[in-house]
């Protein structure tokens, strides 16, 4: 049954991140880059202090473009109410979770410190996995 599905099986353990002082051009090129929608943004100690996506992306373009000037940090334009989650979850709460909140992502805390995230992708191959065996080519 999927709700005994421990979620640390699923989590990305190395996600794309950010540092608060990311300039804003530099993020959007690593989110086009690594064909994600987002990242989580942590500090020098490993703390998740934002997140940051392509909408707040967009709105910093949209911002700079109606003062004159597109700059700025990732800091400038993440989301900074960030909601986390352990990772021992079950993958029917990470799901809910992220139904519940409209996000794409939460972000893993163990031990007051970012250890990877969980993303809508993460929970479509848990239930794939669950009914179809893991393909290598997925890893």
């Amino acid at each position: 049954m999927l709700q005994s599905v421990n979620g640390r099986d699923y989590m990305s353990r190395k996600p794309v991140t950010f540092s608060p002082d990311t300039n804003i051009f530099q993020a959007i090129h690593e989110l086009l880059t690594h064909k994600v929608s987002g990242g989580t943004v942590v500090n020098d100690k490993n703390e998740v202090v934002g997140v940051i996506s392509e909408f707040d992306c967009l709105k910093a373009i949209l911002d700079g473009s109606y003062y004159g000037e597109v700059n700025g940090t990732v800091e400038q334009y993440m989301t900074s109410n960030v909601e986390t989650i352990n990772a021992d979850a079950d993958i029917l709460e990470v799901a809910k979770r992220l139904l519940d909140g409209k996000r794409r992502r939460l972000p893993v805390i163990e031990d007051g410190k970012f250890a990877g995230q969980f993303s809508i992708r993460s929970i479509l191959k848990a239930v794939k996995d669950f009914d179809v065996p893991i393909d290598p080519k997925e890893k």
